[in-house]
């Protein structure tokens, strides 16, 4: 179902080859290109326990996106959410969290959990995930912490 948001951005699942395309290379460009990581399809891309969500503006730009992956019938992980640079601080991460937990709801899951970012722990903390635990250097340089939250 896609929603049109106040300001005519739409937010929804993408589906279509360009939508798809879009999903993609956002996600590239946020979180692999700047230390120079290939453009790559992640093998549970194609699985249908996979839920995106993609944000568009009035020109058809990629604005935000994300994924939820449903491990069994009670957990979920979050996982490459990404905003566009001039697009960051502005709520539109929240949208797609909103949109990830929320369908995650309607399938009856109470636990989410994600390895956020040390940048973006802050992001998670705001919305009431918790840290469990200092995990992994990504790129031998990011931080990361496993973080979880209840529904």
């Amino acid at each position: 179902m896609r929603t049109i948001l106040n300001n005519g951005f739409e937010i929804f699942q993408p589906s279509s080859n360009d939508e798809i395309k879009k999903y993609i290379l956002l996600r590239w460009e946020i979180l692999r290109a700047p230390w120079n990581q290939p453009m790559t399809i992640d093998p549970d891309d194609e699985s249908d326990k996979v839920y995106p969500i993609l944000i568009l503006d009035t020109n058809k730009d990629a604005v935000a996106c994300g994924r939820i992956i449903f491990l069994d019938d009670h957990s979920a992980q979050i996982r490459s959410i990404a905003v566009s640079e001039f697009y960051r601080n502005q709520g539109y991460g929240k949208l797609v969290m909103d949109a990830l937990e929320n369908e995650a709801k309607n399938r009856g899951v109470t636990r989410l959990f994600l390895h956020a970012r040390e940048n973006a722990v802050p992001f998670y903390l705001s919305l009431n995930y918790e840290i469990l635990e200092k995990t992994h250097l990504l790129f031998n340089e990011i931080q990361h912490f496993s973080m979880e939250k209840y529904l």
